[in-house]
């Protein structure tokens, strides 16, 4: 059975060339002020700038998004299985904003990608108590999505999709995390701008991720090991760079399937026996008038970009429409400088503009923040290259229950 990731079972040479063409599309606008993809094949889809004022709070939001094409040469009619969503006044509320990419994978990974799209916001915006407890309706939305996927027409066995959201409300972020997709923001520490990831991949590499999908019942080899040309009782991978064209995957126990790379996503019913679960990652953070902008993107952005480069990109561009370009060609150079093709490439960039009355205490090293930062937010000391808090898991089980709170939001 066939891989259930982008990032295929496969090998790849190396490569440098690639017949690079740039299609344009406006893109196209549903009905509810929702933004949509029809995943054109071939295309190179991005919006132009657009704006979203946050009243409550005296700031607005500038933001632009780009998708692009995979190049792939073994299967050139391949659809993007990438897709976005962005609705601005989520519920008529004109503090509320909400923005998505969803990455698809696997056969169905472009129904996939859509349904989720799709249903994730319908739902949230359907959800009386999201103003009340944005986390548990997070929470409930992503899980029903998953359900209804499962329910739905679309083969989701071996399909699916990851899920990397951000609910701008008033001045607070909820950033939901379902597999290896990215939110990063950046702030201005004295004469710098520094990047904070505000997402952790969700793949077998995290000792947490690699714990419990073990404790579910899954093999976790890379294709090297399955296939018994490198020892299977070693279970060190190094990292995800070190790691190159063969990460560690998910098995079942007698079988050479699913291969999945990542430990979370909506979707994919085969692997969520083997504990891939649709239950979301999530992280609150409180704006400052220091935080410049954040990004949302697929992994064809992050898989040879840091977040570093990416934030330090687009610093150099004032319109996020052009920084969006920028990202996008740097990326697929990089792709095609280490392999044959390019995975699909969807990026979301948001300027956070005129926030000057905040009051709390911000995002980086926070000290004593409110309960709901402390619920979802906690030290996790392996640190990165940027020393900053990420979400972690709270328990092993299979299916984590995630934290609630009752904090009501005003906006």
């Amino acid at each position: 059975m066939g891989c259930a990731h982008g990032k295929c079972c496969g090998r790849y040479p190396s490569s440098s060339d690639g017949d690079i063409r740039d299609f344009r599309d406006s893109g196209i606008r549903n009905s509810n002020n929702v933004h949509v993809l029809g995943n054109h094949r071939h295309t190179h889809t991005e919006r132009s700038l657009e704006f979203a004022p946050v009243p409550s709070h005296n700031f607005h939001l500038e933001f632009s998004v780009l998708t692009q094409r995979g190049y792939y040469p073994d299967s050139p009619e391949k659809e993007n299985q990438d897709s976005f969503c962005i609705k601005t006044q989520v519920q008529g509320n004109p503090n509320l904003h909400f923005f998505g990419v969803f990455d698809g994978h696997g056969q169905f990974g472009t129904q996939c990608s859509n349904f989720v799209k799709d249903r994730l916001i319908e739902i949230l915006s359907e959800d009386p108590a999201l103003l009340v407890d944005p986390v548990k309706a997070y929470n409930s939305a992503v899980l029903a999505t998953n359900s209804e996927l499962h329910s739905s027409e679309i083969d989701d066995s071996m399909s699916g999709t990851t899920a990397i959201t951000v609910l701008v409300c008033g001045d607070t972020l909820y950033v939901a995390n379902v597999g290896d997709s990215r939110a990063v923001i950046a702030f201005k520490s004295g004469n710098r701008v520094v990047a904070e990831d505000l997402s952790r991949d969700q793949t077998p590499f995290r000792k947490d991720e690699y714990e419990r999908v073990k404790l579910c019942g899954a093999r976790v080899l890379t294709v090297d090991q399955v296939e018994g040309y490198k020892d299977p009782d070693i279970q060190s991978w190094g990292d995800e760079e070190s790691a190159g064209n063969d990460p560690p995957r998910l098995w079942v126990q007698n079988g050479m399937y699913p291969g999945t790379a990542f430990s979370r996503s909506v979707g994919d019913s085969t692997a969520e026996k083997i504990g891939v679960i649709a239950v979301p990652e999530v992280t609150v953070v409180q704006l400052t008038p220091n935080h410049l902008f954040f990004v949302i993107a697929s992994d064809g952005i992050f898989e040879f970009l840091s977040s570093e480069a990416v934030v330090n990109m687009v610093v150099r561009y004032t319109d996020p429409q052009e920084a969006c370009a920028a990202i996008a060609r740097e990326s697929y150079r990089l792709w095609l400088e280490h392999e044959n093709r390019t995975d699909d490439i969807t990026i979301i960039i948001v300027h956070i503009k005129d926030l000057s009355n905040t009051t709390g205490k911000g995002s980086a090293n926070p000290s004593g923040g409110s309960e709901v930062y402390r619920s979802v937010r906690s030290n996790f000391s392996e640190s990165h290259s940027h020393q900053f808090n990420f979400p972690t898991e709270r328990n092993p089980a299979c299916v984590a229950p995630s934290p609630t709170h009752s904090r009501s939001l005003e906006t």
